[in-house]
C-alpha cells in the first residue's frame, strides 16, 4: 500500500492506495504552521491511517507528500513555504527518519497534476493521454499549473515550469508577490480577486461573483478579468505545451457552472475573431474534476513511487 499526504496552508488530506491505485482509507487534519507543528500533521497523519488497515507506517511502500511552496523534489527539501513558516527545511528525509520508509516531497499542484493524470486516463477511457499530455490548473490563493507529458511531471530544468501565474499579461497592472507588474495571477486567482472585491463575507470569490450577478459595475468589471485570465491560462498552456486536456482546480472552481460558462464565452470570442484559435479547440480541452476526490494527495502517493504516473 501507498501513502499520499497533501499538506495545505489550513488543513491536511491523505489518502492510502492499495496495490491497484484504488483509494481504501482517507483522512483530513488540521495542519499547523511551522517546522515541528508540520512534521507532526504527517506522523500523525501516517500513524493513524496505518492503523486503520492493519499497518505500521515502516510497511508503505511508499510515501508521498504534496506541499505548497518551492521544493526541491530530488532532495525532498521544502526550500520556502510562507504560508506553512517553513524555510529550507528537510521534511523528506526528517520524515523518512521517523516513519522507517521512503518519503518524497513536491510541491502540491505537481502532486495535483499527477492525480488529475490518473483520474482523467482512468474514469475518461482517454488512452491518447500518455503522448498529448495534461495540464492541471490551480486557481488557488495564486495561479500555477503542473505539467504531465509522455507519462511524467515536468519540473523543468530549475523547477519552475507550470508557473504561469507570473507571465505579464498587463504592462500597467499592478506589483506582483514575485516582484513583476501585471501578471497573470494578478487577475485570475483568489488572492487578486480579495485583493479587489474586499468583504466582510467568509469568500470574496463568491461575494464578488454575487454582486456581479446583481449588476454592481465594479465586480461585473472584476468578474470579466478573471474569466479572461482563466481563459487566458488555458491559450497559454495549449500554445506552449499542446496538452489535451486542462484540468481546472482550487478554490476558485469552487464558483462552478458560473466559472466554466464564462471561460467558455471568452474562448468562444477569441475563436470567432481567429481561425487559428478556433482551430485548437480551447473549450474542448477543459475539465473539472470532482472536489471530493483527493487530488493532490493522491498524486502525493503516486509520486512517492516514481516519477512515472
Amino acid at each position: 500500500m501507498r501513502l499520499g499526504i497533501d499538506v495545505g496552508g489550513t488543513k491536511t488530506a491523505a489518502v492510502v492506495l492499495d496495490d491497484n491505485d484504488v483509494a481504501v482509507e482517507e483522512l483530513t487534519r488540521p495542519t499547523g504552521y511551522g517546522r515541528d507543528q508540520v512534521l507532526a500533521s504527517v506522523l500523525e497523519t501516517s500513524a493513524e491511517l496505518a492503523q486503520r488497515v492493519g499497518l505500521t507506517p515502516d510497511r508503505f511502500a511508499s510515501i508521498g507528500i504534496g506541499i505548497p511552496g518551492a521544493v526541491n523534489a530530488q532532495i525532498g527539501r521544502v526550500e520556502h513555504a510562507v504560508n506553512l513558516g517553513l524555510d529550507r527545511f528537510d521534511l523528506g528525509s526528517e520524515a523518512a527518519a521517523r516513519l522507517g520508509t521512503r518519503v518524497s516531497v513536491e510541491n502540491d499542484v505537481n502532486a495535483a497534476a499527477v492525480g488529475a493524470y490518473r483520474y482523467v486516463a482512468t474514469t475518461g477511457g482517454d488512452t491518447s493521454l500518455g503522448t498529448d499530455g495534461l495540464a492541471y490548473l490551480n486557481l488557488g490563493t495564486g495561479l500555477a499549473a503542473g505539467i504531465v507529458l509522455d507519462g511524467h511531471l515536468r519540473r523543468g530544468s530549475s523547477g519552475v515550469a507550470g508557473e504561469i501565474g507570473h507571465i505579464p499579461v498587463d504592462s500597467g497592472g499592478v506589483i506582483c508577490s514575485c516582484g513583476q507588474r501585471g501578471c497573470l495571477e494578478t487577475v485570475a486567482s483568489g488572492s487578486a480577486i480579495a485583493r479587489q472585491w474586499p468583504t466582510t463575507g467568509t469568500s470574496p470569490v463568491h461575494d464578488m461573483m454575487a454582486a456581479a450577478a446583481a449588476g454592481d459595475p465594479v465586480a461585473g468589471r472584476i468578474r470579466a478579468l478573471l474569466f479572461e485570465g482563466v481563459a487566458t491560462a488555458v491559450r497559454i498552456l495549449t500554445l506552449s505545451v499542446d496538452v489535451r486536456t486542462v484540468v481546472l482546480g482550487g478554490g476558485v472552481t469552487s464558483l462552478g457552472e458560473p466559472l466554466l460558462s464564462g471561460v467558455d464565452a471568452v474562448l468562444n470570442e477569441w475563436a470567432e475573431a481567429s481561425p487559428f484559435i478556433a482551430s485548437l479547440r480551447l473549450g474542448e480541452r477543459i475539465r473539472v474534476i470532482p472536489r471530493t476526490h483527493p487530488v493532490a494527495a493522491v498524486g502525493a502517493a503516486l509520486i512517492g513511487v516514481s516519477n512515472s504516473v
